[in-house]
């Protein structure tokens, strides 16, 4: 599809991310200058895995799903993200392929800037190296936490952390909060090796405590900090 420069009426959106807000003006009006906008169609793959890296994304609206397929071809989940989210810069760093598939849950509109404009850039003006690499070990920390989660936390716990940490954008919100966010039970199931059946019970354990509603291919959260103290190891 072609692309065409981010409209302003989408502007908010992207500044909504506590990322963007702390880049250098310079940086700012550079990326606002270079964006290009994107929509894919529900189901409509963005990238898969091995594919050479083309660039930066930045969620506007809707949703993108990662996953990893095995030879048998089942599909694991490993992340559904919701504006406002920025991906893509692992590649960025190491120019290798992309490491997943990245999928349109729903109708998308992203923001792209290209890999060698970027690449361009980054020659020109080397100390802006560490902006991109504060998004690179934001997900460094995500991945430690859920693999801690893993080990150390029983299912209702770990559900708990990993719908908190999505209300919050994995801490990209700055203090801002998603209410309803637009993920199955199986998905959530895949992302966090464990059953629908198993997600199902725990979903229904947080709503009787006031922390969620449950909804169809949705979660509402009602009450964060009540998440956040039920994502507690015991």
């Amino acid at each position: 599809m072609p692309r065409s420069p981010a409209p302003d009426a989408h502007l908010a959106v992207l500044t909504a991310s506590a990322w963007f807000r702390s880049l250098p003006d310079p940086l700012q009006a550079w990326m606002r200058a270079h964006l290009r906008e994107r929509r894919l169609r529900p189901g409509e793959r963005l990238f898969s895995r091995g594919d050479t890296p083309d660039g930066l994304y930045g969620l506007a609206q809707g949703l993108v799903r990662f996953t990893g397929v095995n030879e048998a071809g089942q599909e694991a989940v490993l992340v559904v993200l919701n504006p406002p989210q920025w991906f893509g810069e692992i590649a960025l760093f190491d120019d290798e392929p992309r490491t997943h598939d990245a999928w349109a849950e729903s109708a998308v509109t992203l923001w792209h800037v290209s890999q060698a404009e970027l690449a361009a850039l980054l020659a020109e003006q080397p100390a802006w190296w560490r902006h991109f690499g504060r998004l690179l070990t934001q997900k460094i920390r995500a991945s430690f936490t859920a693999v801690e989660d893993l080990v150390l936390l029983a299912p209702r716990a770990r559900l708990a952390r990993r719908l908190a940490l999505m209300a919050t954008g994995f801490g990209t919100l700055d203090g801002q909060s998603l209410r309803v966010l637009r993920v199955s039970q199986e998905q959530l199931a895949s992302m966090l090796a464990l059953s629908r059946q198993t997600v199902n019970q725990a979903l229904k354990e947080l709503e009787a405590a006031g922390a969620l509603r449950r909804a169809r291919g949705a979660v509402e959260v009602l009450d964060l900090d009540a998440l956040r103290r039920d994502a507690t190891p015991g």
